[in-house]
């Protein structure tokens, strides 16, 4: 029998601290006077209250190490719990939402997804617009210390290949964990900072602007209009692209260059590939938006930027409904958003570490065929990759795309058209936002699906976000023998 009262008090202390953040947006809205306060008022004490029973039940059980089982149930329950929670504020407050939609629209948020079921947000209580951007502000340096911290050891689709970039290599500069997590959450708030303050800088609201900052950090992309970042086109989008693609990259590197160590950001080959597909796919979508669109120049360029960060980041925003710039536009658009961010960000995706490894294991082969007696071994940065790493990331594409299939059999089930089954599936799986299509599309939500498939949506985005095979393993017999 499992002991999991270690599980238990780590649930509850993050119940706990949900409870009191709750406590922000209440006094938000005493501050705007909306009256809407109640709702967080009666929400935190609903969280707040169980999380701490649940934690003083389970303190005679805590340990300093946990199991292998112990850390993937953790891993999983923590993001199954926390939107369960995070959905009251939802269904109490102004929104009254179902169930269904209370959750969806808190999973999208913890997992950073930005799809949304909520239509009229600008009518919304600033609190709650707070909550949803305060939701994937937490998802998002979550996932940057479990990335960097669990997923490396539980060796989760080939991120035991970043264990020497969490530990190892960081030497004197880190050497524990727990230090790495703090200093990746201060770098994480003042960036943060910085952004809430370049918008303000070019005229967006403060309050705009925090709940802005805290969803292009996080790389999830709510807003808090209807029109996404389309009410802020400009300048503007210049900033919001700069900031998500700040957010994507390993918070690791920021934490060296801080350390006196720029050396291992400018060789990141992860980063060079990362940056080099932005600029590749910005050029491209430019030069075709002026010669098959006649877009002028300069808009032309900061429209590409701006929507292919956002969907390559997983972000989600949308400053236009580029599905209007043709077809061409539209199935990139799709194959964009099956690329993600850097592995250590708050990207979300395949990332693209994994390509780059799945392209070196091609040409390793493809040398053996035409050199048989030849020695080929894929190499990362440099490094042999080991087979374990190859057959894990090898394991995470089947695994990724057969999900893709089946969630998208399963929503052409209740029926959906094939676009938005597909688009659907992809997006949730990816955690990226919009699908394609009038209804989910970057113009579109998922309000008027039926309640099933979002249902089916929101154990997609638990899934995607991690990494698939840290969720599936709890449902495997070996896994629990052992």
């Amino acid at each position: 029998m499992y002991d999991l009262r270690p599980v238990g008090y780590v649930i509850g202390l993050l119940l706990l601290v949900l409870g009191s953040t709750m406590l922000v947006p209440l006094v938000t809205d005493v501050y705007f006077t909306n009256g809407h306060w109640p709702a967080f008022a009666q929400s935190a004490v609903l969280t707040a209250l169980p999380g701490a029973l649940l934690a003083l039940s389970c303190a005679n059980g805590v340990k300093p190490r946990l199991t292998i089982q112990q850390t993937f149930l953790l891993t999983s329950t923590v993001w199954l719990v926390l939107p369960l929670f995070g959905a009251l504020p939802f269904m109490i407050g102004a929104t009254s939402a179902r169930a269904v939609d209370a959750v969806f629209e808190a999973m999208s948020g913890m997992t950073t997804t930005g799809a949304t079921v909520f239509t009229g947000l600008q009518d919304l209580p600033q609190g709650l617009l707070l909550w949803r951007g305060m939701m994937q502000w937490f998802g998002g340096v979550g996932i940057i210390v479990v990335a960097m911290v669990f997923l490396p050891e539980l060796r989760v689709g080939g991120m035991q290949i970043f264990r020497s970039e969490a530990f190892d290599t960081m030497g004197k500069i880190l050497p524990r964990a727990s230090e790495i997590a703090k200093q990746i959450s201060v770098i994480y708030v003042a960036l943060t900072l910085a952004c809430a303050l370049s918008y303000i800088a070019l005229g967006m609201g403060q309050f705009e602007a925090i709940v802005h900052a805290m969803t292009t950090l996080s790389t999830g992309g709510f807003s808090t209009s209807d029109a996404s970042f389309g009410a802020y086109q400009g300048p503007m989008e210049y900033v919001a692209a700069l900031f998500m693609i700040l957010a994507s990259l390993p918070f690791v590197r920021y934490v060296q260059i801080l350390a006196g160590s720029a050396r291992p950001f400018v060789l990141d080959t992860q980063v060079r590939a990362y940056l080099g597909t932005i600029l590749a796919l910005t050029v491209f979508f430019a030069v075709y938006r002026l010669l098959v669109n006649g877009d002028h120049f300069e808009h032309g360029i900061r429209e590409a930027l701006f929507n292919v960060t956002s969907i390559i980041s997983g972000t989600g925003y949308a400053s236009v409904d580029y599905q209007l710039w043709g077809g061409v536009a539209v199935v990139l658009f799709f194959f964009i958003g099956l690329i993600g961010g850097c592995a250590g960000s708050t990207a979300c995706s395949i990332k693209i570490f994994r390509y780059q490894l799945l392209l070196a294991s091609i040409a390793t082969q493809l040398r053996r065929l035409y050199a048989p007696h030849g020695v080929f071994e894929p190499r990362y940065e440099g490094r042999k990759v080991s087979e374990e790493v190859l057959s894990s990331v090898m394991a995470f594409f089947m695994l990724f795309f057969v999900s893709l299939g089946v969630v998208s059999i399963l929503l052409g089930l209740t029926g959906l058209d094939f676009i938005t089954s597909v688009s659907g599936a992809a997006t949730a799986l990816a955690n990226i936002g919009p699908g394609l299509g009038d209804e989910i599309g970057p113009a579109g939500t998922f309000t008027h699906l039926g309640d099933t498939a979002k249902w089916i949506l929101s154990v997609a985005m638990l899934v995607g976000r991690l990494e698939l095979m840290a969720v599936f393993v709890l449902f495997t017999t070996r896994f629990w023998r052992g």
